[in-house]
């Protein structure tokens, strides 16, 4: 069975009758799209998906999969970059298309582990579409960009999110060397010159430091 997506305002009508999906607006709202004290910058720890709440260009769902349902798991996410295409969106804005789906029974270590490989069947997936697959759970170990005592990926809930690559993502091209070529491809000088900035700019706080 396919996931029911919400907008972002109607999942936050939901009270705790239903819990996860409740959970995941909340986590969403209170952090993912406001500061924190540790980011290691100014601004909202993603900017880009309070960008698409605004624009409800933000799609939620939940999934009941468990650990042993990897195959009908694939089939979702990968349906899912198929479903970016068909959210609604205002005119240049259509790369601000977002889906979040969280898998509360699979908080796990079984559940994770196979959440893990869903993510990384689809990182070249993603790569050769100017796409952006995003895992988060619990006890994600990510380091932040800015500070890496920071652990960015953590959340109430194992999540899988899909979204498209765009230009401001240059700090991911810059640490990824995977996503370095594709960004280029995509976004030309100003994807180069973001690049570029963004380098220059970890140098200098690199001096600072010294």
């Amino acid at each position: 069975m396919r996931t029911h997506l919400f907008t972002h305002k109607e999942a936050r009508r939901f009270d705790a009758s239903n819990e996860p999906l409740a959970l995941l607006s909340a986590w969403l709202t209170d952090y993912a799209m406001s500061p924190h004290a540790d980011l290691g910058r100014t601004g909202t720890v993603c900017p880009f998906v309070k960008q698409a709440s605004g624009l409800e260009t933000l799609r939620l769902g939940i999934n009941l999969a468990t650990s042993k349902d990897e195959d009908s798991v694939f089939t979702e996410i990968r349906s899912s970059f198929s479903e970016l295409r068909r959210i609604p969106a205002p005119r240049g804005k259509e790369r601000l298309r977002t889906i979040a789906i969280g898998f509360p029974n699979c908080a796990d270590r079984d559940g994770i582990a196979m959440l893990e490989s869903i993510y990384k069947r689809h990182k070249y997936y993603t790569l050769l579409r100017s796409t952006m697959i995003a895992f988060f759970h619990p006890g994600a170990d990510t380091h932040g960009l800015w500070n890496e005592a920071f652990r960015p990926m953590r959340s109430p809930i194992p999540i899988l999110a899909a979204r498209y690559l765009v230009e401001q993502d240059a700090v991911f091209a810059a640490k990824h060397k995977l996503m370095t070529a594709p960004y280029l491809l995509r976004f030309g000088p100003a994807g180069a010159k973001r690049i570029l900035a963004h380098w220059r700019r970890k140098t200098n706080l690199r001096k600072l430091s010294q």
